[in-house]
Formats: C-alpha cells, sequence, structure tokens
C-alpha cells in the first residue's frame, strides 16, 4: 500500500525539524559548560544547569510526534525506519542534555580549586564532539551515508584525547596531591566528552539502519 501521502511527509518533516530543533539546544549546552570552564565563568555554569526545560518539552514532543506517526499512517519501509530512528535520536540528544548539566556540575566544583593545568584537550575534545553530533544530525536530515561513516570514524580519536587528559592528569595527581580532587574533575568532564561522542556514533548508527537497513551497532558491517 502507498504510503506516501503528503500530509504524513509535511509532519515527518516537522518531526526532522524539532529534531535539529533539540540537537542544536544540546550542542549549545555543552558547548556553553565548556567556554565557562575555560573562562572561569560561574554565573554562565550556573544559566547551564537551569536550562533544560527547553530539551525536556521537546524531549516530550518528539516522542508524541513519532508515536502519532506509528499509529495514524502505519508507515512503511524507510518511512518506518525513520521514526524508529527518530524516537532513539531523540533518547540520545536529552542524554547529551543531561551530559552538559553533569559538565557544569563538575565544572563548578572544578573552579573552586586553583588550575590544575592548561586547558586545551578538553576544549579540542568538545569541538570534537561538537562536530560528531551535528554532522550525525546533517547526515540523519540528508539520509547520508557517507557522512554518517565519517562521524562512526571520528569517535577513535575523540577516545584517544580522552586517554590524552587522562594520562596527564594522572601526573599531575603524582606530582601534586592537592590537585586530587580538581583533577579528577577534569577526568569526569572528558569522560561526559566521551560519552557525547558515543550518543553521535549513536546517531550516526541509526542513520546508515535508517538509509540501508544495516545494523552496525558492535561492528556488524555484514549484518542485513
Amino acid at each position: 500500500m502507498e504510503r506516501h501521502i503528503p500530509h504524513f511527509q509535511e509532519e515527518l518533516e516537522l518531526l526532522k525539524t524539532r529534531l535539529l530543533e533539540m540537537g542544536g539546544l544540546a550542542e549549545d549546552r555543552v558547548r556553553m559548560a565548556v567556554r565557562a570552564l575555560v573562562v572561569r565563568d560561574l554565573a554562565a555554569l550556573e544559566t547551564v544547569l537551569v536550562s533544560d526545560e527547553d530539551i525536556n518539552r521537546l524531549h516530550i514532543e518528539i516522542d508524541d510526534r513519532s508515536l502519532k506517526l506509528l499509529a495514524l499512517y502505519q508507515p512503511m519501509a524507510v518511512d518506518l525506519r525513520a521514526i524508529v530512528s527518530a524516537v532513539k535520536i531523540n533518547t540520545d540528544l536529552e542524554r547529551v542534555g543531561d551530559l552538559a548539566i553533569n559538565i557544569a556540575e563538575a565544572a563548578l566544583r572544578y573552579l573552586q580549586h586553583p588550575p590544575v593545568k592548561e586547558l586545551i584537550d578538553i576544549p579540542r575534545m568538545a569541538t570534537l564532539a561538537h562536530g560528531m553530533l551535528r554532522d550525525a544530525l546533517d547526515a540523519f536530515v540528508r539520509r547520508d551515508l557517507v557522512l554518517a561513516r565519517e562521524v562512526l570514524d571520528r569517535d577513535d580519536e575523540l577516545d584517544a584525547l580522552k586517554t590524552q587528559v587522562f594520562r596527564s592528569l594522572l601526573d599531575h595527581m603524582t606530582t601534586d596531591p592537592e590537585t586530587i580532587q580538581p583533577a579528577l574533575d577534569l577526568v569526569l568532564i572528558s569522560r561526559h566528552l566521551e560519552r557525547i561522542g558515543d550518543h553521535a556514533t549513536n546517531l550516526a548508527e541509526d542513520v546508515i539502519f535508517m538509509v540501508s537497513a544495516r545494523d552496525v551497532r558492535h561492528h556488524q558491517d555484514d549484518r542485513p
């Protein structure tokens, strides 16, 4: 049965628009939290902590729209996979928003102490995670398999940066025990940024499933 009803397509495009809006909000929160850490802006960190209402509202709206599309139109093939992927992406984006709050909380604790080190690697991690998230969302909207696979390829770089941050901070903690608590907060922030990259990777995997009906989670590239 033909399912490409104009009204359905309009609703599907609106669903994608809402996902992009939510992704932009989540990315902005992460960027604000990391920048506030670097410039030691306590007020900006407090803003991040109380700014998740818009993301939560969109999270509920997107789930509701997805369920209505499934119930009312009974989509098939790529349209069905697009809606299922949207539900999963919605959850990942909400968690990115939560991770932005986690970063802000750890940053507030860190700023109660003198700086442990110059912050170079953590902003680099944030830039990479932002780019992965943005490209994964673009790949979803454009159904771009090449861009989705590029996001997957960048995950190793983010993991390597996290390891680099940990080793550097471990040196500081070993040399000066007074840096242990603030250094641990920086370790946590690097871990949160790595998790944001993991969520971007999830998004890219959902795009590949949506477009090609292939499940590439856990490197199952040959699974139909």
